[in-house]
């Protein structure tokens, strides 16, 4: 196998140092790419029970906005989705070769406690980079949203916020394989309002930054609809709550408009007409669901290999360039899922 022969090279030839992308300084507001830089650190030897990962793709996220104001260390490697290749298993009793899922992201290479690591099944016809989009955390937020908090039933209609994300992306293929039946969403240009509609099959698509929110909302779903699926907070939720049917539900699973600037985020100013309507708002953080995994991926594996799914993803090639694809990402210039390969 041509994998198989490659890591007999790289055995022999056992990379002594990794690049990294440190922070080097926290954001005020929006962050740039100059908040970041490249480092080259070398590589410690393995102790018990760890490997050493050569990463093929990083995962790029939303959360990551978060992270930069407390969480991450200045000066540090980042926390970080990753899917890489075992270089060297050391006495962990994995196989060199092996596809792994870990969080040292951030970085060229990574040194990951063998228990940390989760081994990822070969699918034919399913590239790797997968387990970061429909078969990832993007996905399973998808999924989760859709059957364990929204409890999307054949026939009901759903309205998305952020629609061309990763998320977005992946709800409305998910939704329309489970039957819903009519699918809005919002978005912040054109040419992705274009995406949604000609691409994701979305029956309507609101450009949120041309056209009234609430008026074209409105237009959209005249007689309402029955699940919102949350990915930004503020005015969306707001407008949704005004047109959502009673008895609707809202499954929140982000707030990427208030990121940036939390404590001036816009607040929903009619949270009480989830009494008025009935309605059931819950929010959810997708790493209490990692006990479904396997359902996930015997609900998408086959799609993707028929054809009726499509990891939508966006890659940017090269270490390097994530901090400017980060910066991207939350800046709404990317399609699907974004994703580093290196």
């Amino acid at each position: 196998m041509v994998w198989f022969s490659q890591f007999i090279r790289i055995e022999n030839a056992m990379p002594t140092h990794a690049q990294e992308i440190h922070l080097i300084q926290r954001p005020a507001g929006a962050p740039s790419a100059a908040l970041f830089a490249l480092k080259e650190t070398p590589l410690p030897k393995l102790q018990s029970g760890q490997i050493l990962v050569e990463n093929l793709y990083l995962s790029v996220d939303p959360y990551m906005r978060e992270c930069m104001d407390e969480e991450w260390e200045l000066g540090a490697p980042l926390e970080g989705r990753s899917v890489g290749r075992v270089i060297d298993a050391g006495d962990s009793g994995l196989d060199v070769g092996q596809l792994v899922f870990h969080r040292e992201g951030w970085r060229s290479h990574a040194i990951v406690p063998a228990a940390e690591a989760r081994i990822l099944k070969e699918y034919s016809g399913v590239s790797a980079s997968a387990f970061l989009s429909l078969l990832g955390g993007t996905g399973l937020t998808a999924y989760v949203a859709l059957t364990r908090i929204a409890k999307l039933q054949a026939g009901e209609d759903l309205f998305v916020s952020a629609a061309a994300g990763g998320v977005g992306s992946a709800v409305a293929q998910f939704a329309r394989l489970m039957g819903a039946r009519r699918l809005i969403g919002s978005t912040s240009s054109a040419d992705k309002a274009r995406y949604l509609t000609e691409t994701l099959a979305y029956d309507a698509a609101i450009n949120y930054r041309e056209q009234d929110l609430a008026q074209a909302l409105a237009g959209a779903a005249p007689d309402g609809f029955d699940i919102y699926i949350d990915n930004v907070g503020g005015k969306h939720l707001e407008v949704a709550i005004r047109s959502i049917r009673e008895h609707g539900r809202i499954a929140w699973v982000g707030a990427v408009g208030q990121y940036n600037n939390p404590e001036q985020a816009e607040l929903p100013r009619n949270l009480y007409d989830i009494v008025g309507k009935s309605l059931r708002l819950e929010g959810f953080l997708v790493r209490n669901y990692r006990q479904l995994q396997d359902e996930l991926e015997s609900f998408a594996v086959p799609q993707l290999q028929s054809g009726r799914l499509q990891a939508q993803e966006t890659l940017a090639h090269g270490l390097e360039n994530m901090p400017q694809a980060f910066v991207d990402m939350l800046t709404g210039r990317s399609q699907g899922k974004m994703i580093i390969k290196l």
